[in-house]
């Protein structure tokens, strides 16, 4: 049930801090965080649960500071925005810190662990992916479980759950930009992250001086509806390419319509090895467990090009490829989700909306997602979303709008449409051959670095980016045969 994930494996480049700023006294304390090396910098700023009641029931929002090296420091740091939604920024830290190498250099990086996620008020469920795969498959014990789950976040001191939208935590990400006593800011938002990036921007133009995006999320998309969308078109993208390469057709002639003919199949039962048990399991296998598996390698090209092989697999009765994937996927670090406060934001932001959505379903994909979130947000508790959060603002500031071309998720349509309604600083970089999150390549890094550090707007928005074009497609997985007649030939 995870919507948008930015995880970047990555290793810890080794940071020496310099001299602390005047305000750290005040606001921040000495800390470590797992999987940094060095000793950080860690605030929290008190907020009301309900703006609108100031003096009712209050939750604590915590923020990881990493100075700049630098003793002149800018005086412009860096917020990163995580995806999910229901992401800590907090704990995917130590895999994104490479991204910030350079621009730690002189600018503070800051880490805010948005309400409903990590140490702020969290609205977590239990992790399903350990849970028996007979119990994966059922959605009626799925429903179970996630309303068991929000029951027990009810009960919760901050447990109303309605009030874990974005705009709300966009409102506390000021606060903790006050409470850092600087004026301006520079945005870096991924996947769920980019749409609390425009947010942002949208309640506080004046406080933002450089905006990047990757993977655009925008306001007005409706997520269940355009994930069957854009997960057919990336779905397809594999099986065209594969029927286009000499090699990977040779080893899968019918693999069009054995996908078909899997679909078609199902459900029925089959014994499969948990992927992370290890143990063999006697299961339902079903449709929406299939497209669930094949949504999550879809992400990250390398693992999409697995998929081949993993359908015909699964087409002569053995699922261990097709069900490894998919937890290969969902188990790299970072990736986890507070699901509850993943469900506040949909059901209120995007389920509202969903009879509006314009997007036609894919032809496998159908509504099999949205089928989902409809009756869970249908008992979910709802927060007030304004018509103006719909409204992608006009930018004052430059942005720089990234999009992986073969995205499953937020391909470039929606960051065309950003980028349009952005305005004339935005700056819309297409990588063909990406999937979701375009700022793991490595030499994007230096792009961003160079966008944001440019003192004059023009030099941003002039930035190179031409490194990623030539970047191919990962070619199709083929198993090595250690047979003993292959060796023979």
């Amino acid at each position: 049930m995870k919507l948008f994930l930015m995880c970047h494996a990555a290793t810890l480049s080794v940071l020496a801090f310099a001299a602390l700023p005047a305000w750290s006294d005040e606001a921040l304390k000495p800390c470590r965080i797992a999987g940094i090396k060095n000793e950080v910098q860690c605030g929290v700023v008190r907020r009301a649960l309900d703006p609108a009641h100031p003096e009712g029931k209050k939750i604590d929002v915590h923020y990881v500071v990493l100075p700049a090296m630098a003793r002149r420091k800018l005086a412009d740091p860096v917020f990163m925005l995580a995806g999910g939604p229901g992401q800590s920024a907090i704990g995917v830290s130590p895999q994104v810190l490479p991204l910030f190498t350079r621009l730690n250099n002189r600018r503070d990086i800051v880490f805010v662990d948005q309400r409903g996620t990590g140490e702020s008020a969290p609205l977590e469920c239990e992790d399903v992916r350990h849970l028996p795969l007979a119990d994966q498959a059922d959605p009626e014990r799925q429903f179970a479980q996630v309303k068991q789950c929000r029951e027990q976040l009810q009960k919760l001191p901050y447990g109303d759950l309605r009030f874990f939208t974005t705009t709300i935590a966009m409102q506390d990400l000021d606060a903790v930009r006050r409470q850092l006593g600087v004026d301006r800011i520079n945005l870096v938002g991924a996947s769920y992250g980019t749409r609390a990036a425009l947010e942002y921007l949208r309640q506080f133009p004046n406080q933002v001086r450089r905006t990047v995006i990757d993977g655009v999320a925008p306001p007005d998309m409706v997520l269940p509806v355009s994930f069957s969308t854009d997960n057919q078109a990336a779905f397809d993208a594999v099986i065209a390419s594969c029927e286009a390469d000499a090699a990977c057709a040779r080893a899968h002639p019918n693999l069009r319509a054995d996908w078909i003919g899997l679909l078609a199949s199902l459900p029925k039962p089959v014994t499969a090895t948990h992927p992370l048990s290890g143990q063999p399991e006697t299961f339902t296998l079903t449709r929406h467990m299939v497209l669930g598996s094949v949504r999550g390698p879809l992400y990250a090209p390398a693992l999409a090009a697995a998929l081949p092989h993993a359908i015909d697999e699964a087409v002569r009765g053995r699922y261990g490829a097709l069900l490894g994937l998919n937890s290969l996927f969902a188990s790299r670090k970072g990736t986890s989700l507070a699901m509850g406060m993943h469900f506040s934001v949909v059901c209120a932001e995007d389920y509202p909306r969903v009879g509006q959505a314009t997007d036609a379903p894919g032809r496998d994909f159908t509504h099999d997602f949205a089928r989902v979130y409809k009756r869970v947000c249908s008992e979910w508790p709802r927060g007030e979303v304004a018509s103006a959060f719909y409204n992608m603002p006009v930018s004052n500031s430059a942005a720089l709008v990234l999009s992986g071309g073969i995205d499953p998720a937020t391909p470039p349509r929606h960051g065309e449409r950003a980028a349009k309604a952005l305005g004339p600083k935005a700056l819309h970089v297409v990588v063909p051959n990406a999937g979701h999150g375009v700022l793991s390549i490595p030499c994007m890094r230096d792009v961003m670095f160079r966008f944001i550090d440019a003192v004059e707007e023009s030099d941003a928005l002039a930035v190179d980016a031409s490194c990623t074009k030539n970047m191919p497609r990962p070619p199709a997985y083929r198993p090595i045969d250690l047979s003993l007649e292959s060796a023979k030939k």
